[in-house]
């Protein structure tokens, strides 16, 4: 499904300084039309045009309070997006200290959220709870800790896996209509993609032929950087609608699930025991064949076929156990 998309219109306010001087000059002068009013009333007993000066000076400090309602602050890193009675107004992205349209509201969903939590502990609790999120958006790079999730790998085995994102708001305009809270939204399709891609891949490849065609070279394990480039690609498809980019994933848990955990480990310490004993066999195999080609060479012992698989037994014997050989030395004839 698309989303609705709102353009992004960068705003160039008026500077807030000047805004705030004008300001403080007409309270001053709202001030001394009171005064000059109150005075014309009770020294000259010129009542109308003291009350016309009161009228005037109240209406005066009302149109200023209303002004004061435009002032707005953007820190860096930040970006303010407005709205005017319901509609998008602008984006303020850089940071200073502006004046804008007084009747305009910053739109966060993160301070939409926040305060709606405040409301219903107030509710909840009676008390009023402090709403310390700030209704700018933050343009800072963020990080997103998934929690660990437990999924199938293409092998039906269940794995224990989490992921952390690395991420900011790309356009402020989009993370704030397009979805209603980006960093839920975010959370949410962040645990979706994990889970898509983990279940294309082995945990890891023990035997040449498992695991299919397509994923004979890659493993959760053994191919960790690749899968979490590809994460972060499939990632991004997902929330570039929402105005985010995400620009790292990287797994930071993997294991097997606690019911197989046990048998599994048995399978790879079988593993690293074959791999072992076929490399011990190999050596003494050579070792063996060595040392029949160097006595026959030095003509040292000559030895018949049956003498000589006697020996190779023997060599292998000593070269491949686990234990140290105990040697029975042959004090007569080996015939």
């Amino acid at each position: 499904m698309e989303l609705k998309q709102i353009t992004e219109k960068e705003l160039n306010p008026r500077n807030g300084f000047g805004a705030l001087a004008g300001v403080i000059l007409g309270f001053l002068v709202s001030i001394a039309l009171l005064v000059g009013g109150i005075l014309l009333t009770a020294l000259l007993e010129m009542i109308a045009l003291g009350v016309v000066l009161n009228v005037v000076s109240s209406l005066l400090i009302i149109l200023l309070a209303v002004l004061c309602g435009g002032f707005k602050i953007v820190r860096p890193n930040e970006a303010r997006v407005l709205t005017l009675f319901g509609s998008y107004y602008g984006t303020i992205k850089k940071s200073g200290f502006y004046h804008v349209n007084p009747f305009c509201t910053s739109f966060s969903p993160a301070y939409n959220a926040a305060k709606a939590d405040a409301e219903a502990h107030t509710v909840e609790t009676g008390k009023i709870a402090a709403i310390g999120v700030p209704k700018t958006i933050s343009l800072k790079m963020q990080t997103l800790n998934n929690s660990k999730q437990k999924v199938n790998d293409v092998l039906g085995n269940p794995i224990i896996i989490g992921a952390v994102v690395i991420w900011q708001v790309a356009d402020a305009t989009k993370a704030a209509f397009a979805v209603e809270n980006y960093e839920e939204f975010l959370s949410i399709q962040t645990d979706s993609t994990i889970r898509n891609i983990a279940r294309l891949y082995p945990y890891d490849i023990f035997d040449e032929d498992e695991g299919g065609d397509d994923v004979q070279e890659k493993s959760l394990r053994g191919s960790a950087m690749e899968i979490a480039d590809m994460m972060c690609a499939e990632l991004q498809k997902r929330v570039s609608d929402a105005g985010l980019r995400i620009e790292e994933v990287r797994i930071t848990h993997l294991a097997y699930s606690e019911e197989i955990a046990a048998a599994m480990l048995q399978r790879q310490q079988a593993s690293a025991i074959i791999a072992a004993r076929q490399k011990i066999v190999d050596g003494a195999v050579g070792m063996v064949k060595m040392a029949i080609d160097k006595l026959g060479e030095d003509e040292i012992v000559v030895l018949d076929e049956e003498r000589k698989a006697a020996m190779v037994s023997n060599l292998l014997v000593v070269l491949c156990g686990n234990k140290d050989a105990q040697p029975i030395v042959n004090s007569g004839s080996i015939y």
